[in-house]
């Protein structure tokens, strides 16, 4: 194929070469070179020849090569096949030889087993003569015992169990009454132990807040200025903050009286900025207390947020900050709100470091846990302060902690246990809250009406400023396991019938003394 194509390229160039000349040189000429380019042809023809026949024969080397190095691969590929197929060979003799083995052992296992089956059955026949002769004998056995005893079996039986029920109950009572009493031990040594912890390590300064507020005038002259003409400057401003005024003859000075700490501080500030002016009448007034209340507003909203802060409290709503805040001008039992929460939440959040739960969340529960007080609704405070907390999306603890600390609803977390007793806690302090004399004698009253009303109680003592009331029983009435119950129903009745800070612990006293005189 290459050789004839050779041949046409080398017949068409020369054809060409001598249709040129031919047309140049004329006929003679074109003879010439027609006859020389012939000669050319024919010998690139001759050189075509060879070359193909070269190339011809370095391609039969090439596939000889490849023969041979495809013929000695097929060959060190069968030789290794062959060479596995002995080892299977090897393998599959082994297991044959394994397999003859096991079968040989299992025959041996049969014959053991069949030899055992047979001594089981020979055994399971002499044990069926024995069982009938021992049920015989016993039967004997039975008649007589009823002869002797005069009982039939089942009325032994039923005196058997009635004394082993009796037993039982018993052993059972006291068994209980021991746990009972060494877990009540143990937990009240572990719960002591926490709290005292938690109020050791926490120091908070105690300040009963007060309705009134004094503000100190630079003379008695301005007196006259803030009352006005017929009185219109004092009603105004009574008008726009809505509290008292008292201007008497205290020298230098206007005592400013309102139940609302809030409405009492944007009055006094309001008070001091229109003296500082000088312009006093109704319409300045009006136009400070306005001015006077933001600057309040934006200043429980920075409150808040130093609070939890302080705290380490985060990604807190920033309408639950602002309530925060405004629990500064808020009280309780003449108690500061937010000083009462910030403590709360430092004492619960180290019962939940020593119980091992997350402080961080006993704290928040702790801070929002009387954030109701601060709602502009009317209601129980702790179920205000549920729905606020639900509302900006709360933990369910932290919003069940809020509705369970005065138990309106089910403690479901021990997040909700701790921020009551904390709370407790702090409510209890010394000096923490205030509680007029009057209210003081009529709570310890009612717990002794309380205690009495039930039947077997001889006395009753309330001690420890009513922390404690303490009840002394008729023994000949009251056994230890009515005693029990007794005092969990008079702590019940306590719960519901009376309202108190902080928590009341009910001490029930059985004593019997047995006196004899020997002569």
């Amino acid at each position: 194929m290459e050789i004839s194509v050779l041949s046409i390229v080398g017949l068409v160039v020369g054809a060409a070469i001598g249709y040129f000349l031919s047309l140049s040189a004329g006929k003679k000429q074109s003879a010439r070179i027609i006859s020389e380019a012939e000669s050319k042809s024919k010998q690139i023809i001759t050189d075509s020849e060879k070359t193909s026949e070269h190339i011809k024969k370095e391609k039969l080397l090439e596939v000889k090569e490849e023969w041979h190095k495809r013929k000695s691969d097929f060959d060190a590929d069968k030789s290794a096949k062959l060479q596995r197929i002995n080892q299977a060979e090897q393998q599959l003799k082994k297991r044959e030889e394994n397999l003859e083995n096991r079968l040989d052992l299992i025959l041996k296992r049969e014959k053991q087993i069949q030899d055992s089956e047979a001594a089981i059955k020979k055994g399971q026949q002499d044990n069926q003569v024995r069982a009938d002769e021992l049920k015989k004998l016993k039967d004997d056995q039975l008649k007589k015992l009823q002869e002797i005893a005069n009982m039939t079996i089942e009325e032994a039986k039923k005196y058997l169990y009635d004394s082993l029920i009796g037993n039982v109950k018993e052993q059972a009572a006291n068994k209980i009454r021991q746990i009972r009493e060494e877990t009540k031990q143990k937990a009240e040594k572990e719960s002591q132990s926490i709290i005292i912890q938690a109020i050791q390590r926490t120091a908070t300064d105690h300040s009963i807040e007060s309705t009134v507020s004094v503000v100190n005038l630079d003379s008695d002259e301005m007196k006259g200025r803030i009352i006005g003409r017929e009185g219109r400057n004092i009603r105004a401003f009574e008008s726009a903050t809505g509290i008292d005024l008292i201007i008497d003859d205290t020298p230098e000075a206007v005592v400013i009286s309102g139940f609302d700490p809030f409405r009492r501080e944007v009055a006094k500030k309001a008070l001091e900025k229109l003296m500082l002016d000088g312009r006093i009448h109704p319409a300045r007034i009006e136009e400070l207390v306005d001015k006077t209340r933001k600057e309040l507003e934006e200043e429980i909203l920075a409150v808040g947020e130093n609070t939890i802060l302080d705290l380490g409290i985060k990604n807190m709503h920033k309408e639950l900050v602002r309530l925060v805040g405004r629990m500064k001008y808020r009280s309780s039992y003449g108690q500061n709100l937010l000083s009462h929460s910030i403590e709360v939440a430092k004492i619960c959040g180290i019962m939940a470091g020593e119980l091992g739960l997350d402080m961080q969340l006993a704290k928040r529960a702790a801070l929002l846990h009387d954030i109701g007080k601060c709602a502009d609704e009317e209601g129980p405070h702790a179920l205000l302060g549920y729905e606020i907390s639900k509302k900006y999306k709360e933990h369910p603890a932290v919003s069940n902690a809020i509705g369970s600390h005065h138990e309106d609803i089910a403690m479901e977390t021990p997040y909700a246990v701790l921020v009551q007793a904390a709370d407790s806690i702090s409510g209890a302090r010394p000096g923490a809250r205030r509680e007029s004399l009057e209210t003081y004698i009529k709570r310890l009253e009612k717990l002794e009406e309380i205690a009495t009303s039930f039947d077997g109680v001889g006395k009753t003592y309330a001690i420890q400023a009513g922390r404690e009331i303490r009840v002394i029983v008729e023994p000949e009435r009251i056994d230890d396991v009515s005693a029990d119950q007794m005092a969990v129903e008079i702590a019940q009745r306590i719960e519901n019938e009376m309202e108190y800070p902080g928590q009341i612990k009910v001490t029930l006293i059985r004593e019997k003394r047995s006196v004899a005189i020997a002569k």
